[in-house]
């Protein structure tokens, strides 16, 4: 391929094949090239907003041949995670969107979305739609004892006109309130790189995203090749600046650099 070792790919979505509604430059081209060369692909996002039917579908409108069972995002790992820690049935609170509501039912837990229904547990992930109220509810059910799991720290969510809050702004919103913390699913944490690097089934996999403190620090954290494209959030000069369990081992200009002929730059 291009001097790069690696046998599987693990990438992030937002910044790296598109942007909102929009393709990245180069994506659609680098991707079916890969699948060509028999290169297998999970794409690993922390939006727990969309099902993996529905984010394939949009991974598909490019031109690239993409399948469900490609798709991992934080809200399935947070479900497979939270399902493994409390009863079956047990009443879970959900802010978030009703693709995340359906993946928590989907692991045989009951949704409420009312801290007055007792809920033993709270998944927290992005919406456009949460408020004030939903974010009240998530305080009083905290403040009850909840277990609390957030999908996702990303402080920024990335549209065609610009970053817009994350669900990470919002975590911090009921931090400040509670003085609690949650509980994290996606990336870096180790339950989704293990999830991942499962699906992909590589021996040899290489993780390609655009935020350091994400996909960078998992893809370290996890002893596994971590590759920045500049297609993002976070730059070249962001690299060299940061701390080693968030540097980059090599630098992507677009994807097009996984392909013969590309030139991804190795950082000391």
């Amino acid at each position: 391929m291009t001097g790069l070792d690696f046998d599987g790919l693990l990438l992030d979505l937002d910044g790296c094949v598109y942007t909102g509604r929009a393709a990245v430059p180069g994506a659609a081209q680098a991707l079916t090239g890969l699948a060509e060369a028999g290169i297998p692909v999970v794409y690993l996002t922390n939006n727990a907003s969309r099902s993996a039917d529905e984010v394939a579908s949009h991974i598909s409108s490019f031109g690239i041949d993409a399948r469900p069972e490609q798709v991992l995002t934080s809200g399935i790992v947070a479900a497979r995670e939270l399902a493994a820690t409390v009863p079956a049935g047990a009443p879970v609170l959900v802010v978030g969107s009703p693709a995340l509501a359906q993946q928590v039912l989907a692991a045989g837990l009951e949704v409420v979305d009312s801290a007055a229904d007792a809920p033993v547990a709270i998944v927290q992930g992005h919406s456009p739609n949460t408020g004030w109220r939903q974010l009240a509810e998530i305080c009083r059910a905290v403040r009850a004892g909840a277990q609390w799991w957030a999908t996702n720290l990303d402080r920024t969510f990335p549209l065609e006109d610009g970053q817009m809050p994350g669900n990470g702004a919002f975590v911090r919103v009921v931090e400040e309130t509670t003085g609690a913390h949650p509980r994290v699913a996606g990336k870096p944490a180790a339950s989704m790189m293990r999830a991942g690097t499962a699906a992909l089934g590589a021996q040899r996999p290489l993780m390609v995203g655009d935020r350091l403190e994400t996909d960078i620090a998992g893809a370290r954290a996890a002893g596994m090749t971590a590759g920045l494209v500049l297609t993002g959030i976070h730059g070249e000069e962001d690299a060299l600046a940061a701390p080693a369990q968030q540097r980059p081992h090599v630098i992507l200009d677009s994807l097009l650099d996984l392909l013969p002929g590309g030139a991804p730059r190795r950082l000391p």
